[in-house]
């Protein structure tokens, strides 16, 4: 490995492989049950469960979540598989972040993803912490301009960087710099917490920024502070006393209503099949993110990745046949078809 960072992948890749409680499986999404239309007077065979993003078609709302990226024949192929199974499935992708490439350029090569995906949409990703050191607006455009992205993910990770042993904790100010880098910056900046939840004062600081776009990452899936943990050499249970830290997807995304009308919202968190998917449409989402349920398909191929989303698709369809819905728009936000929480 030629750098910290770039090694720090790798370490990330083998705590989830050791650690199986590194997904914290919460299950929050299982608390809401939806209603059961008897006569759907639909044909399965004819719902539509396309949706637009970034001007792209997509088959489904769904987006393979950021994962990981650097100089190594494993990201590599992750990467690799996980672009070749967006572009045959046609959904969206991020990408891990991309800070590697600043100091190890050979990392570069596992982002070059876009000759693999020309059809659906790609995302940068870089933390938005990184603003506080040294990161600018070239380098975020050389993020862009490597993956040949249709937008930047700005992630937020503060529990993150608190738990890792070398983490940067300095987010004093980053609204404003995140404000200038929006201004400057032609591609759209997307805002994305990595597994504690966005919450509406983080909202209303990106929209004061102009952001218009949010990924909530909520507290269910993977523990971002728990995989730390594995990384500390000390004796320090930090990373285990926070790993289920911060506020679940379902909660952030009804915390996130009121800003329907000025924001595009994304899912993620603990969101582990197309019922899933089908809840957090009718919350308010506009697309889902997952990437646990991917990440061992996408270390053997592209069509292990494929059958998976395929299988996810046919389930979100079969949830939309099940609810009477003939397409995406008549779920989304349609508090109608949630029957209880329990």
């Amino acid at each position: 490995m030629s750098d910290q960072t770039n090694e720090r992948k790798l370490e990330h890749i083998r705590a989830i492989e050791r650690d199986p409680l590194t997904d914290r499986a919460a299950g929050h999404f299982d608390r809401i049950r939806l209603i059961h239309r008897a006569l759907p007077e639909l044909d399965l065979a004819e719902i539509d469960s396309g949706c637009e993003f970034l001007g792209y078609r997509l088959s489904f709302p769904m987006m393979i979540s950021s994962m990981t990226g650097g100089d190594h024949q494993v990201v590599r192929k992750i990467n690799r598989n996980l672009a070749l199974a967006a572009e045959r499935t046609g959904v969206a992708m991020a990408v891990g972040s991309q800070r590697v490439i600043f100091s190890a350029p050979e990392a570069r090569e596992s982002f070059r993803l876009r000759q693999f995906a020309p059809n659906v949409p790609l995302i940068g990703n870089i933390g938005a912490v990184q603003l506080n050191y040294g990161v600018e607006l070239a380098q975020a455009q050389e993020a862009i301009d490597l993956l040949n992205a249709d937008g930047l993910y700005l992630h937020l990770n503060p529990l993150q960087e608190a738990v890792q042993p070398e983490g940067d904790t300095n987010f004093a100010g980053l609204a404003d710099k995140i404000s200038r880098l929006v201004s400057e910056l032609e591609s759209p900046v997307l805002l994305k917490e990595v597994g504690s939840g966005l919450m509406p004062a983080d909202i209303e600081l990106g929209l004061k920024a102009g952001v218009t776009c949010f990924d909530l990452a909520g507290t269910g899936g993977t523990s971002w502070s728990r995989i730390e943990h594995h990384r500390r050499d000390d004796d320090s249970d930090l990373g285990l006393r926070f790993q289920d830290w911060g506020v679940p997807t379902p909660t952030a995304l009804k915390l996130a209503n009121p800003y329907l009308d000025r924001a595009t919202i994304i899912a993620s968190g603990g969101l582990r099949d197309g019922i899933d998917i089908a809840k957090s449409v009718i919350l308010g989402a506009s697309l889902c993110g997952m990437a646990a349920p991917l990440l061992k398909p996408a270390m053997e191929s592209a069509d292990a990745v494929v059958a998976e989303i395929e299988k996810i698709k046919t389930e979100f369809r079969t949830a939309m046949f099940l609810l009477g819905v003939p397409d995406v728009a008549s779920m989304f936000n349609n508090r109608a078809l949630i029957l209880d929480e329990c």
